[in-house]
């Protein structure tokens, strides 16, 4: 008996899309289809670098999956860069650009193609997305959102076509002039509503004036270091345990075998030849 038994699995699926892709056909047919040619080659070579697959190229759309949650958000936002810096002129009227949707999600498998809502959500949120943007399902961005340097929107819950609602996250990228919805990810606070991603620097604060000064005395000899980091010691103690000034013996005579010993370090070898 064959077994029939429909074949299923959990990934993540990605879904790219041209935007205003028949007014671009309308205004200009080959120069359209040279562009999503090389797009299409550079979101092939982007989508093997991060370990997943292309199913399905649709028209104008890409369908791809991977393994990695993560791996498929950092394609996609690399998705967006390189298209960005592909286009030819900051000023053209109508630049190509994608609209990215994503989500982790149970899908049936026929040989290479994958069908069912894990597919179908990642088509709707791709139609969420600015031009240019990421939209995520809140699957996905559970997943991610404190693994990225990125920013995240919530959309809240969105009606979409044939999809029950469900609540989606906009990717606010560096550097991205989206629209007006739009946040800084470098934004400390955020209102009510709005996720924003821990970034994978946020535990590095602003040098210090503590971190300037360990900064000066590692540029310093060693020995020199060491001696104004006892002098500093003595003075902080002095000035904690007592209301009588002891400290400028003590560092007098450290500063003093310092300074000998930089200048007998200094001494012409002949010198010290002559002494031997």
């Amino acid at each position: 008996m064959t077994d029939d038994k429909v074949k299923r699995r959990l990934t993540t699926v990605l879904c790219a899309d041209v935007y205003g892709y028949s007014r671009l056909m309308e205004a200009d047919e080959t120069g359209t289809l040279e562009t999503l040619r090389r797009y299409r080659t550079a979101i092939a070579r982007l989508v093997e670098r991060h370990d997943g697959r292309i199913v399905n190229t649709w028209g104008d759309a890409v369908i791809a999956e991977f393994a990695s949650v993560v791996e498929a958000v950092q394609c996609a936002v690399e998705i967006q860069q390189e298209i960005s810096d592909q286009a030819p002129d900051a000023s053209q009227a109508s630049p190509m650009q994608f609209r990215i949707g994503i989500n982790l999600g149970d899908v049936m498998v026929d040989g290479s193609d994958i069908y069912g809502d894990g597919v179908n959500i990642a088509s709707r949120l791709q139609e969420l997305a600015e031009p240019g943007g990421v939209v995520i399902s809140s699957s996905v961005y559970d997943q991610v959102h404190n693994k990225l340097s990125v920013g995240f929107d919530c959309l809240g819950q969105r009606p979409m076509k044939n999809i029950a609602p469900l609540t989606s996250y906009r990717l606010t990228l560096a550097g991205q002039a989206a629209g007006p919805r739009s946040f800084p990810i470098e934004e400390s606070a955020a209102p009510s509503g709005r996720a924003r991603a821990p970034r994978l620097d946020d535990g590095r604060a602003p040098a210090s004036s503590m971190n300037a000064v360990s900064d000066w005395l590692r540029r310093l000899p060693r020995h020199v270091a060491a001696a104004l980091s006892v002098s500093a010691f003595l003075i902080v103690i002095n000035l904690l345990t007592s209301h009588r000034i002891w400290f400028h013996w003590p560092v007098a005579a450290i500063l003093f075998g310092v300074i000998m010993r930089m200048v007998l370090g200094n001494r012409p070898e002949s010198d010290s030849r002559s002494e031997r």
